[in-house]
């Protein structure tokens, strides 16, 4: 299967830049153990323009291969934490593609691609993660969203408006216009509004999770169910290491369980 390695400093200031976006007081210096996925602030691609799609992520047909479906959604993660990455400390990224299947569903075909990330420091396994984005065509109709539990333990809310949501992009070099081009968001992918990232909604689940288990995550798995839109508030639910999101009208944006 098709990989590529990629090197990053992880530099402090970067880090210290999210912890200001997220409202979390900070002393982000060389040395620091990074708080769970973290890593999203590093190792970069970026491209000129010309090797961009029309969504603003880089085009595919390279190290993702161009399945002929153009609407690309980050569904689902899994992380295993072997242990903490410093920040100010280079550390090296494997990626592979893991798994590349067809299906087809309710609303057409579909296209899921896993990848693989191991991520090492100092000569040893820090994190494993699994990424799975799926492929739809642009028309597809998304179903309906599932209702979400109501059962939590402990609860937080948040809130999100564009420019957390821009800040978020920046920071993690997500070029995807459905976060930032509300025209495009709706006119073309049919959203209601600017989307909230699933990656945000999932790193706000990990942070959650360490702050209720009083220690650094073991292990993390989340999939997304339905979008979270820009200046709707987020309900983040815990219960006995089940996690999960809940949008304003009840309806399941996120479900995750960790250890």
């Amino acid at each position: 299967m098709t990989s590529e390695n990629k090197t990053d400093q992880l530099d402090p200031a970067r880090a210290a830049a999210m912890e200001a976006t997220l409202g979390r007081d900070s002393e982000m210096k060389h040395g620091s153990a990074l708080p769970p996925f973290y890593h999203q602030l590093y190792f970069w691609s970026p491209e000129h323009p010309q090797n961009l799609g029309r969504d603003g992520h880089p085009k595919v047909g390279n190290f993702i291969p161009d399945l002929g479906l153009p609407r690309r959604m980050w569904a689902a993660g899994r992380l295993v934490f072997h242990a903490p990455l410093l920040a100010g400390v280079q550390a090296e990224r494997e990626s592979r593609i893991e798994s590349v299947t067809r299906k087809t569903g309710k609303s057409g075909p579909l296209g899921f691609v896993t990848i693989r990330h191991d991520f090492r420091q100092r000569h040893g396994l820090a994190l494993t993660e699994w990424q799975d984005i799926v492929y739809r065509e642009l028309d597809a109709k998304s179903p309906p969203p599932p209702v979400a539990r109501t059962d939590e333990t402990e609860s937080r809310t948040h809130h999100f408006d564009s420019t957390l949501l821009f800040r978020y992009s920046a920071l993690t070099l997500n070029g995807h216009r459905i976060h930032y081009d509300a025209d495009y968001a709706r006119t073309v992918e049919g959203y209601r509004g600017l989307v909230v990232h699933g990656p945000l909604l999932a790193q706000l689940l990990m942070l959650f999770a360490e702050d209720v288990l009083g220690r650094p995550l073991k292990e993390f798995q989340y999939r997304a169910t339905s979008p979270l839109i820009c200046g709707e508030a987020g309900t983040f639910c815990w219960r006995n290491g089940d996690m999960w999101v809940r949008g304003p009208d009840g309806r399941q944006c996120m479900s995750a369980n960790c250890s």
